[in-house]
């Protein structure tokens, strides 16, 4: 029998096949991962609807797969439900019929969500590490409310419940350690596919459209490191994790206001340059399969404590594989930072259609020479700058740059209401 591409979700009619979780000759159960795909940079596990052992897998890893196409070929058990499918033969038009009655009678047809998660045990979509993690520490899985991508079950999901079994057992739980980035292996070749083969068509594309220039400098940000230590704690209390991010974002809007060519993109088509009036910021996020952009819409609008809350938000959904689309498009300026990983400088690649992007690297403290020859401790920071040549001058871009160092250096300033 063929099992076809159920439905992904509202609008979705093709993903990008990432890899297969079964092999020919497994027997699956219901509800069981089949394969691994990704649809406009978000990732899901297709669950088996089906109950029978794979005869054969149609189509290879990193191709394109449509809904309703047919990519595997299983032998059904032989249970009543499996009776139930084979009845209906094997036409086109029998995949939805085929797919209600592996379910349960209850299962709405109609709905992608009742199509991932089926009401069995069985039907619990999650990794085999947390599987593994469970079963040893006696979770029950089943009652744990999965907040990733149809449902499944995250780290994230489990973790309250490990300190209350640890409580439990009047052991100390240890903390789970996110797990180590995978780096590759020496000696061998993957498939450039997935998330990596979209950012390498979308850097390939910028850096044969826009002639980049770059340009780097130094910022005291003495200031904010006093105020973000001080706003740390008590933002802490409310719920916010406050890093140095939301003042960023804030400090780029703002000169973004006083230089506005810096906000805007290039209409090749017709030969125009567009002055956007919106400003939506995007935050390079890295996750295990490569860097994305959600963006912060109309950040003007958004005071410091508000942006964290949207930053604290747009990385985690970016982390889990839980992205919106709407997260992901409609940038006009992009903020990516290499401070936390501890880099000073970086050159980076403009995010097209935008046509600036800047660099920060990491906070470091060292001596400086103050107005009076005296030479003081300082928190030191650089910033580089990436535009367009096409519309942006060198001057304009040292312009935009003293701008945004400007607002850095008084960030008191940034917690008052913004002007109209």
């Amino acid at each position: 029998m063929d099992f076809a591409v159920p439905e992904l979700g509202e609008g979705v009619y093709e993903a990008e096949m990432l890899k297969w979780l079964v092999k020919v000759g497994d027997t699956v159960k219901r509800g069981q991962p089949l394969l691994e795909v990704m649809t406009d940079k978000a990732t899901m596990e297709i669950p088996s609807p089906f109950a029978g052992k794979i005869l054969s897998l149609d189509v290879q890893e990193g191709v394109r797969i449509k809904v309703g196409q047919n990519i595997l070929k299983y032998e059904s058990s032989s249970s009543p439900s499996a009776s139930a499918i084979l009845a209906t033969g094997t036409s086109g038009s029998s995949i939805q019929t085929r797919k209600v009655e592996s379910a349960s009678p209850a299962t709405n047809v109609s709905s992608p969500t009742a199509l991932m998660n089926p009401p069995s045990t069985a039907s619990i979509i999650t990794a085999p590490s947390i599987r593994h993690l469970a079963r040893k520490l006696g979770i029950d899985l089943s009652k744990v409310e999965g907040t990733g991508p149809g449902g499944r079950i995250l780290l994230e999901d489990v973790t309250p419940l490990i300190s209350r079994v640890g409580a439990n057992n009047g052991e100390k739980t240890k903390k789970i350690e996110a797990p180590r980035p995978d780096y590759g292996k020496p000696g061998t070749r993957v498939p450039l596919m997935g998330l990596r083969r979209l950012i390498a068509e979308h850097l390939v594309d910028s850096a044969r459209r826009i002639p980049h220039f770059s340009y780097i400098d130094e910022c005291d940000v003495s200031e904010l490191v006093r105020l973000r230590s001080a706003l740390r704690e008590p933002c802490a209390a409310m719920g916010i994790k406050l890093t140095y991010l939301p003042f960023f974002v804030h400090a780029i809007v703002s000169a973004l206001k006083e230089i506005p060519i810096a906000n805007s993109s290039l209409d090749e088509a017709k030969n125009e340059i567009v002055f956007h009036d919106h400003y939506n910021i995007g935050v390079a996020v890295a996750t295990p399969g490569g860097l994305i952009v959600p963006v912060i819409k109309d950040a003007d609008k958004k005071d410091i404590f508000s942006i964290a809350r949207e930053i604290d938000r747009l990385a985690h959904d970016a982390r889990n594989g839980k992205s919106r689309r709407e997260d992901l498009k409609g940038g006009t300026f992009t903020l990516t930072s290499v401070g936390n990983i501890g880099g000073l400088i970086s050159t980076p690649i403009i995010n097209h259609p935008e046509v600036g992007i800047v660099g920060v690297g990491k906070v470091i403290k060292r001596p400086i020479y103050d107005e009076d020859d005296n030479l003081i401790p300082a928190h030191m920071l650089y910033l580089s700058f990436s535009f367009d040549h096409r519309v942006v001058d060198g001057a304009v871009c040292a312009a935009f740059g003293n701008a945004v160092i400007a607002r850095l250096k008084n960030p008191a300033a940034m917690l008052l209401p913004r002007n109209s």
